[in-house]
């Protein structure tokens, strides 16, 4: 029987990619600290392991597919495929000095920095013209500066832990998020191929459910044009006639946040009887 040999990141992520596998009909016994938990999936084996390894071991085919940051396949520079961006965890990878010294005070000098991404942290160093040398972090980088290292480059969502250290971001040099990611090799395979593709569909219509609502409503005839006027839909709405013709049903997928002004609009152009739910997937 053919196998397809999924990796899933440990850590901060690992959560959310298992919640998006057990949406897709893929469910996992045992959690993080098992490394190799069993699937009602036959055909899928999974193993666990951290997400900077996770582009290289797929490079080098001991895996067909997995999740990782995209910043870890910038920083490993692994020849891998990313196949959809699931824009899980978004993150800035910054350069960051402390406030009282500035960028650039930190020229004509050799400084040291502070990083986990040192492919990233070389490359932006040598651009922008510092003499430096490297200190390899392993987490907790934001606390190196001002005794240990003059500038960190590191990765931040929303800046308060580098303003708690009294940093200031002085470049972006990327920005990643989670991405589904694909062995090169494993994709001229037909029969992984045809499974990594039925994965990629299932995930993306997940999360273009987790945008949208449905919107159902009971419309008159003499205010249906004036309805369909303002709903936006994913192709066209839904109409379909009442029993005893006493107006229309419409119904229509929109995205959650024009929903709360949709509905009062609704409500004033006529239409009665406004349901909102939410969807498990959306094919398009």
């Amino acid at each position: 029987m053919s196998t397809l040999r999924l990796v899933v990141p440990k850590g901060r992520i690992y959560t959310r990619v298992v919640q998006l596998l057990q949406e897709a009909g893929i469910r996992l016994q045992g959690d993080e600290r098992a490394y190799r938990p069993l699937t009602n999936d036959p055909e899928i084996e999974i193993k666990i392991m951290k997400p900077q390894n996770i582009p290289q071991l797929l490079e080098l085919g001991s895996h067909d597919a997995g999740f990782t940051g995209h910043d870890w396949v910038a920083e490993t520079g692994a020849a891998v495929t990313e196949l959809l961006d699931l824009q899980f965890d978004p993150v800035q990878i910054v350069a960051a000095v402390p406030q009282a010294a500035g960028a650039e005070s930190l020229r004509g000098k050799k400084i040291t920095v502070a990083t986990e991404y040192e492919a990233l942290a070389s490359a932006y160093l040598r651009e922008a013209g510092y003499d430096f040398r490297i200190l390899r972090t392993f987490g907790a980088t934001e606390v190196f500066p001002p005794d240990d290292a003059d500038m960190i480059i590191d990765n931040t969502s929303t800046g308060r832990t580098l303003a708690e250290h009294d940093l200031q971001v002085i470049a972006t040099l990327l920005r990643s998020s989670t991405r589904f990611v694909a062995n090169q090799a494993s994709l001229e395979n037909p029969w992984k191929r045809e499974k990594i593709d039925r994965l990629t569909m299932l995930f993306r219509s997940i999360l273009d459910a987790r945008e949208r609502v449905m919107l159902e409503m009971n419309v008159a005839a003499e205010n249906l044009e004036a309805v369909i006027r303002i709903l936006p839909c994913m192709r066209a709405p839904t109409v379909s006639s009442l029993y005893h013709e006493k107006g229309y049903a419409v119904k229509t997928a929109v995205k959650k946040d024009e929903a709360v002004q949709l509905i009062p609009r609704l409500k004033a152009l006529g239409a009665t009887d406004i349901l909102e739910y939410d969807f498990r997937k959306v094919v398009i």
